[in-house]
């Protein structure tokens, strides 16, 4: 099972990507991750990786492919893996593609994580944050015993700037801008599997899970 997962901030891919990797036994793949050990670990990638890193520059997709290319190698992704943010545009899922049919390991299924905009809206302006130690809470969904108030240290909790409604909402349009044609890449060659994503979070689990076994 090699998978792909897509979806806006906010629409829970962190929380879907560790249940489905746990069902199927598979690797969760983030390549930013990747791409952090690499330049940690100093391989040949990973210090190619770092030049552009040093410079305040984007890394080239022929670099983080082969560092997804090394990765998908390792013995724990013999089963499959979930891919998780990469490819972001067309010329990066062609550049994947590619690389994964000379392994004779193509893509199975790309997972769409689709929530309505408003809800999105929702789940991130309800965010907050301890200034002090870091921990999250939600005014909706993880709320502290003492409202405004940290369960930890007792500072009063703040909200990010980047999780106002102005600025979500502008995230959410550059994402949907960004990958539109990345979408209508997956749906050409019949990959794309859209879920519901504005549901209960156990839910979406068993309607990706359910889907999922039955491609397998």
């Amino acid at each position: 099972m090699r998978l792909i997962l897509l979806g806006p901030p906010g629409v829970g891919k962190g929380t879907q990507a560790e249940k489905i990797c746990s069902k199927f036994s598979i690797p969760h793949i983030s390549t930013g991750e990747i791409l952090r050990e690499a330049v940690k670990n100093k391989t040949e990638v990973g210090l190619q990786a770092k030049v552009y890193m040093d410079r305040g520059e984007l890394v080239p997709d022929s670099v983080v492919i082969q560092l997804v290319k090394s990765r998908i190698l390792q013995p724990d992704s013999s089963s499959g893996f979930l891919l998780d943010g990469f490819p972001r545009t067309v010329a990066q899922a062609h550049a994947l593609d590619c690389q994964l049919d000379t392994l004779e390991k193509p893509i199975t299924v790309v997972i769409q994580l689709d929530a309505g905009e408003d809800e999105i809206v929702k789940r991130l302006t309800g965010r907050r944050m301890c200034p002090e130690c870091g921990k999250g809470y939600h005014i909706a969904f993880l709320k502290p015993t003492k409202d405004g108030v940290c369960d930890q240290c007792n500072a009063d909790l703040i909200q990010r700037f980047d999780d106002s409604e102005a600025t979500v909402r502008r995230r959410l349009a550059v994402y949907l801008e960004k990958t539109h044609d990345l979408i209508d890449y997956y749906k050409r060659q019949n990959k794309l599997l859209t879920i519901d994503a504005g549901r209960e979070i156990e839910i979406i689990t068993e309607d990706i899970i359910k889907k999922l076994s039955v491609i397998s």
